[in-house]
């Protein structure tokens, strides 16, 4: 015996792909504002409750999916209170324009600017042998570590790292976390490397919190010791030998903030933009961190 089949219609058209496209493209962007951030496992923890609601319609468990529903639906109206700091980062790069087009320009001005503030802080600290811990965030966000410390949202200075480092403040004792031009927080905790390979047993927990933070983020840590006053870079899990040379400390941070980028993506637009975001291989910067 023979099924008579069935005629299958396709109406695909070039809207249809557009629609997909657009929407797939909103969805990545949606991703790359909260990686990182406590947000995720708030996600996955939304996924889970959809899930058990699926189950308990597909087996008509009635008071279980009742529950689920209004669950999911008081969950839904707090969402823009708990994603508040990710909907605020979004649509502030949507009114700069950087959402879709990276401005290199302003991102090489931001990054000298930083190198600047940070370098001459570090020095004056290791003057004064006053220890620090200061991490640049990356593509990789660290709202996980801000609240782990103290708020601040302040503008980026050597007098304010000055300020928070000095023995006598309450918040010197932490890591203090710079996203672009910002101090996010200080007094941060960060998380504390195991690996005997890249750190020497020797060394002080701030350089064990440095490589620690940089094998799970792609961030750049500069610590000051206390002890000897010298200064270190920590990078992909990896510390650099004691720096002596403030220009020398630019060089390192310069190689290490700016990766070398090809002329074709840096005059490109949204594809340009999608590509540079696209995790790859890391590559060793222009001036190499020892351990």
């Amino acid at each position: 015996m023979t099924w008579p089949s069935l005629p299958v219609h396709i109406n695909f058209t070039i809207t249809d792909a557009i629609d997909i496209l657009a929407t797939s493209i909103l969805a990545y962007y949606l991703l790359l504002l909260i990686r990182g951030t406590r947000a995720v496992q708030i996600m996955f923890g939304l996924f889970v409750l959809v899930v058990i609601l699926a189950v308990s319609n597909l087996l008509h468990l009635l008071v279980l999916a009742t529950v689920m529903q209004y669950l999911l639906l008081g969950t839904a109206v707090g969402l823009p209170i708990v994603f508040q700091p990710e909907l605020r980062r979004g649509l502030e790069q949507i009114g700069r324009g950087r959402l879709f087009v990276r401005d290199r320009r302003a991102e090489d001005e931001i990054t000298t600017e930083q190198i600047q503030h940070v370098a001459h802080a570090a020095f004056q600290l290791a003057s004064r042998r006053a220890g620090a811990l200061i991490v640049i965030e990356q593509q990789t966000g660290l709202r996980e570590y801000v609240e782990s410390g103290t708020a601040l949202d302040a503008r980026l200075s050597s007098d304010l790292l000055l300020a928070i480092f000095n023995k006598t403040s309450p918040l010197h004792d932490g890591a203090v976390i710079v996203r672009d031009l910002l101090i996010e927080g200080a007094a941060c905790f960060l998380p504390l490397s195991d690996n005997t390979l890249s750190v020497d047993r020797h060394v002080g927990t701030r350089h064990r919190a440095a490589v620690g933070l940089t094998e799970q983020t792609d961030a750049v840590v500069v610590v000051v010791s206390e002890e000897s006053g010298l200064i270190s870079v920590a990078r992909a899990g990896r510390l650099s030998v004691p720096i002596d040379d403030e220009e020398r400390l630019r060089r390192v941070l310069s190689a290490c903030l700016r990766p070398t980028r090809r002329r074709s993506q840096a005059d490109g637009g949204l594809l340009a933009n999608l590509l540079t975001r696209v995790p790859r291989a890391a590559q060793p910067p222009q001036e190499q961190l020892r351990t």
